[in-house]
């Protein structure tokens, strides 16, 4: 709606509805959060976890607003028809950029439950937001190196706990987890230095994914797999926030939990880590060759 005008005025118009959205909602937000804080109570957080949900889809919606009067990209969507908003999701996507929240938000609320990401322990002192997240239960990741859990490996211990403990809190009401197995944004640098198998991908790390399964995979309906591609080029947040975002192309694949694999200890059996990176491999051949197709699909 707002195409006619120059980019830069765009993206200064999208920023200032994001920020005057995120300091209307995020206080409401906090205070119930707080509210909650003080009754540790499983029968509290029943009824006021709804609420926060409530609170932060309204957010999101109003964000959808904005985007529809900043954005004029062309959506080529398939895959979101049948899904429950009343049921439990793992979803797993791969992740180019901060436009992929905003796009998994704005195809998913409200056709599942709300969208819980594993974040990174450093976006927890991001201004505003970090207290937002922190209110709902967004699980904070160290995500050390492989070396460094090698060196420690009771680092590992503190993330596996502190993903048991937002799983369980995940498990009162129906919530969707989601979790970008690459761990990080994809650069060609860092697939360079990974040196990864895959075109289009970063290499996945199964933990995350094999631990959330193993504390709720009774819970979850179904695995949503999800393939995001720009065909124009991944956008950074400003030139997302400028109307960058021309094409956006998703796939959402509903796979079966592999319940042989959720109920095994992942952490401490081999063989069950073994048999977990090998499905987690197949999934990532099957999206390297999915994105490869979608890029090379004509309009």
């Amino acid at each position: 709606m707002l195409g006619f005008l120059p980019a830069p005025l765009i993206g200064l118009i999208a920023a200032m509805l994001l920020v005057l959205n995120s300091f209307f909602w995020v206080p409401i937000l906090l205070l119930l959060a707080v509210f909650r804080l003080m009754l540790p109570f499983k029968m509290a957080r029943l009824r006021l976890d709804p609420l926060l949900v409530r609170i932060a889809e309204a957010w999101i919606v109003c964000n959808n607003g904005w985007m529809a009067l900043t954005q004029k990209a062309t959506w080529d969507v398939q895959g979101i028809a049948g899904l429950d908003p009343c049921g439990w999701y793992l979803v797993n996507c791969n992740h180019q950029t901060w436009a992929d929240i905003l796009v998994l938000q704005h195809l998913l609320t409200h056709r599942i439950p709300l969208l819980k990401f594993f974040l990174k322990q450093q976006l927890l002192w991001v201004p505003v937001m970090g207290l937002a997240w922190w209110a709902l239960d967004f699980p904070f990741m160290r995500r050390h190196s492989e070396e460094v859990l090698k060196a420690h490996p009771e680092l590992r211990g503190k993330d596996q706990e502190a993903t048991r403990l937002a799983c369980e809190k995940f498990s009162l009401i129906p919530t969707s987890v989601v979790n970008f197995c690459e761990g990080t944004r994809f650069t060609p640098s860092k697939h360079q230095l990974q040196q990864s198998p895959y075109r289009h991908l970063l290499r996945p790390k199964a933990g995350g994914i094999a631990l959330a399964l193993n504390v709720m995979g009774d819970k979850f309906r179904a695995i949503l797999d999800v393939t995001i591609v720009y065909p124009d080029g991944a956008p950074d947040f400003w030139q997302f926030l400028s109307g960058g975002m021309r094409r956006v192309r998703v796939r959402i694949q509903t796979l079966p939990v592999p319940r042989h694999l959720a109920c095994g200890d992942y952490a401490n059996d081999p063989a069950v880590r073994e048999a977990f990176q090998q499905w987690m491999q197949q999934i990532w051949q099957d999206k390297d060759a999915q994105i490869e197709t979608l890029l090379n699909t004509g309009p």
